[in-house]
């Protein structure tokens, strides 16, 4: 009966909080200074990214209100996490020569904003992740909880980690361990079932690791099989004499060229998508074959997008002129997730069609 009392629903549309109006306003501005244009400006993006990300955390306790009068030794943990935090910004970047700043969270600011970069989709995720632990909230609580020492030898190993990467200026393997002492405070103040309960939420934040020199060569390899497939399908009448140079495709006369960008075809579009796929696998499946099957089609959807994106600009080219299709490649690009998106939920539908055709594995068991 109390509970009933004081439940209230937001008074802004039944939807929003005050304070919520707030944080969407200081979201949009982090965002906003987020665009290259700002690189160089001094610590302010960063510090205002990095309110909003810190912003978030009492915005979702007020949105689990009753969960989070559940959750025992709030304070002991995080206690724990700000001095964890503490570290990585006073002692978490040792590469110096590529960002003058000691913290390993400017590092990772800088490698997202870069204009070079094809990882910017990394800023999200820790308010993704955030709205997923809104999203289980319920079953994280219903587990057993409580201090749980054995999480203390995640959180060592995390250390170790960091402080080897530090050494050999490793900061991508520094963020590694960054993440991996974070999951294992949360089993030292909350339980081994917690991390059970919440290894899918955190597991996407394994995206946030920037895709590096060791990822060039899968790239490479993909787009050699789109701009392959592409030419494949030009002889059959698209553009017969359309010429492949490794990623390039020329005309016959060489006057006009399209590129398979490695932003365009290679690890910005299989990342993101990859993760994508994973949030959709496991929100909507609770078998592991589907959710597997979810993750493993990012990969072919990734390079049917951009085969796609390239006939069609090919296409547009061909019949209209070569400005034309100079403009849809430039603008075009959101073709690629168009196509694999639709792709996406086709894939999703047919799982379901066939999770309703298998009984539960109660009722198999009952019968």
């Amino acid at each position: 009966m109390t509970t009933n009392q004081t439940t209230k629903s937001p008074p802004i549309g039944g939807l929003l909080w005050p304070h919520e109006i707030a944080f969407l306003a200081l979201l949009a501005a982090a965002f906003y200074y987020t665009d290259s244009k700002f690189r160089g400006s001094g610590s302010g993006p960063v510090l205002i990214f990095g309110a909003a990300v810190l912003a978030a955390f009492p915005v979702l306790a007020y949105r689990c209100k009753e969960e989070w009068r559940l959750l025992p030794n709030k304070f002991f943990f995080f206690m724990l996490a700000a001095a964890w935090v503490a570290l990585f910004t006073f002692l978490g970047n040792s590469t110096f020569g590529y960002v003058d700043s000691a913290s390993l969270f400017a590092w990772m600011f800088d490698m997202y904003t870069s204009p070079l970069s094809d990882s910017q989709y990394c800023l999200m995720l820790p308010f993704v992740v955030l709205a997923l632990f809104w999203w289980k909230r319920k079953e994280l609580v219903a587990q057993p909880l409580g201090l749980w020492w054995p999480g203390s030898l995640i959180v060592a190993a995390g250390l170790f980690m960091h402080l080897v990467a530090y050494v050999a200026q490793q900061p991508r393997v520094s963020l590694i361990g960054f993440l991996t002492g974070l999951y294992g405070l949360t089993g030292l103040a909350w339980g081994k079932r917690w991390l059970k309960a919440s290894i899918f939420p955190f597991f996407l934040l394994a995206f946030c690791l920037p895709a590096g020199e060791a990822a060039n060569g899968f790239t490479l390899q993909l787009r050699l099989l789109v701009s392959w497939i592409v030419a494949g399908i030009a002889h059959l009448g698209l553009a017969p004499d359309l010429i492949r140079d490794g990623t390039q495709l020329f005309d016959s006369e060489h006057t006009f060229g399209y590129e398979v960008a490695a932003a365009c075809s290679g690890i910005h579009s299989l990342v993101a998508l990859l993760a994508l796929t994973t949030i959709y696998g496991f929100i909507n499946f609770r078998s592991p074959w589907k959710r597997a099957v979810m993750m493993l089609s990012a990969l072919p959807l990734a390079v049917l997008g951009n085969v796609i994106r390239l006939c069609f600009t090919i296409a547009v080219a061909e019949t209209f002129g070569q400005s034309a299709g100079k403009a849809v490649e430039t603008d075009a690009g959101f073709i690629t997730f168009a196509v694999a998106l639709g792709c996406v939920f086709l894939i999703a539908r047919w799982l379901e069609k066939t999770e309703t055709k298998t009984p539960p594995a109660g009722e198999a068991a009952g019968a």
